[in-house]
């Protein structure tokens, strides 16, 4: 019997995957790629044609295993596509090139108060408002022949349908382009002349289209689509509605934390503190590092998991990871990341040290929020059989879920084809992790990156 299935394009920073799900969720085929950046002229940029030859080739092969009836784009933030009616006029800009920075002190001078925008001035090109005024002050020529701005998912929604549409996810995703609080496009947009380049407002779950020109996939509509760390939150957003305090650790290349109900007041724009913007077009106060980096280069190019021995030693000798091993956001951006006391020995401390540094990094974004209820880990460290556990030790007065399925992003995007059909919450609570020494750790560890409180 031939079922019926959606199919979620992931596209995070590191890897791009494909996933198969039938109509209960379940996975019923998936592949990954590596999205890789081209360091070619005339800039560095997605390696777009790619991806899409990837995605052709592996949607025909799952439409051999069932009927796929949506496709579903999910993609990291800060990255846009200007196109015409025949597709890029310009390669997709890396949000990591250093090349905007080239006017950023001009630009310094348009982009709107981080009180209308709750959106920080961020490092590279992460804020994409300096992307746009960067691409259109180098290649006016081709930025003129521009018929629309597609934030990403929306870009693969377009490919695939070729219809045009803009989403508050990805709009509000630290871009300096969206008044949040306001619900309408900020002061930038309306002084650079951008407002009638981005296509109508669509929701993330909204079907655009059917799939162009392939008779493979004769039943299939293309969902708009949605930023990646707002798709984890999809199955919170019932407990925002009934007040439920709740925080969400989206975990992968970056680190967010999202905490529900937390005052916008606390953030701060000097520590990558900002609202995202959730599918209902809601704030939500997030702070954010990147994790899923850091904790590569302090394991090292082949982790060995550690046992607990390993993290009781790391503490007991007072061995430290002090912020920060990336070069793109996160509340100590721009320090250099070093190591205090014994060096690490063996590939199980450095997994360790990683481990430690993360939960620490983590535990200090959840305090900076004031992130209240059950916190609750997708993503990436959810293979970490140490990280959830050492959280709930740094964070007693408060439970520590992790949760249980393949991917946060993941499941969100098929719930966006099936929305309205909540799906049961599978998580587990870690156990506290007694270790001997944490809490005198913790704070050895706060006092090195804040020697003045």
């Amino acid at each position: 019997m031939i079922i019926d299935a959606t199919v979620v394009l992931d596209i995070g920073k590191t890897n791009a995957k494909l996933t198969l799900l039938d109509a209960a969720g379940a996975i019923l085929a998936e592949q990954r790629c590596p999205n890789t950046i081209l360091d070619t002229a005339p800039y560095p940029h997605h390696d777009t044609e790619r991806l899409w030859d990837w995605l052709q080739t592996t949607v025909a092969a799952f439409s051999q295993l069932a009927r796929i009836t949506a496709i579903v784009p999910v993609t990291h933030g800060a990255t846009a596509a200007l196109v015409d009616d025949a597709g890029l006029v310009l390669p997709i800009l890396d949000y990591e090139s250093t090349l905007p920075q080239a006017l950023a002190a001009e630009y310094d001078t348009l982009r709107p108060a981080f009180a209308d925008t709750l959106s920080p001035q961020l490092p590279c090109g992460l804020n994409l408002g300096l992307q746009l005024y960067w691409l259109a002050k180098t290649c006016p020529q081709e930025f003129s022949r521009a018929r629309h701005i597609l934030t990403y998912p929306q870009y693969w929604a377009w490919r695939l349908s070729g219809v045009a549409a803009s989403e508050v996810t990805s709009l509000g995703c630290h871009t300096d382009l969206w008044q949040p609080q306001q619900g309408s496009f900020s002061s930038l947009v309306h002084r650079m002349e951008w407002t009638q380049l981005f296509p109508p407002l669509q929701a993330a779950w909204a079907p655009l289209g059917p799939v162009r020109a392939n008779p493979a996939l004769p039943d299939c509509q293309v969902l708009c689509g949605i930023h990646d760390s707002n798709a984890s939150l999809l199955r919170y957003l019932d407990a925002e509605a009934n007040n439920q305090p709740r925080t969400v650790l989206s975990t992968g290349t970056w680190a967010i934390a999202a905490a529900f109900g937390a005052s916008l007041a606390r953030l701060d724009e000097t520590a990558d503190m900002l609202a995202n913007v959730n599918a209902l077009g809601q704030p939500v106060a997030c702070m954010r590092f990147m994790g899923g980096r850091e904790f590569s280069v302090l394991a090292g190019a082949a982790p060995q998991v550690c046992d607990s021995a390993d993290l009781e030693r790391l503490v007991r000798q007072g061995t430290l990871a002090l912020p920060c091993f990336a070069e793109s956001g996160g509340p100590f951006v721009g320090q250099a990341g070093r190591i205090v006391g014994p060096a690490p020995q063996t590939a199980q401390e450095h997994y360790a040290l990683a481990t430690l540094y993360c939960a620490l990094m983590s535990d200090y974004c959840l305090d900076a929020l004031d992130a209240q209820g059950t916190i609750t880990v997708e993503g990436s460290f959810t293979d970490n059989p140490h990280f959830a556990c050492v959280l709930a030790a740094l964070r007693p007065a408060q439970d520590v879920a992790v949760s249980t399925d393949a991917s946060g992003t993941t499941c969100g995007g098929w719930m966006l084809h099936r929305w309205g059909e909540v799906p049961v919450m599978e998580a587990t609570v870690a156990p506290v992790m007694e270790v001997d020494g944490l809490t005198a750790y913790r704070a050895q560890w706060r006092a090195h990156i804040n020697p003045t409180a």
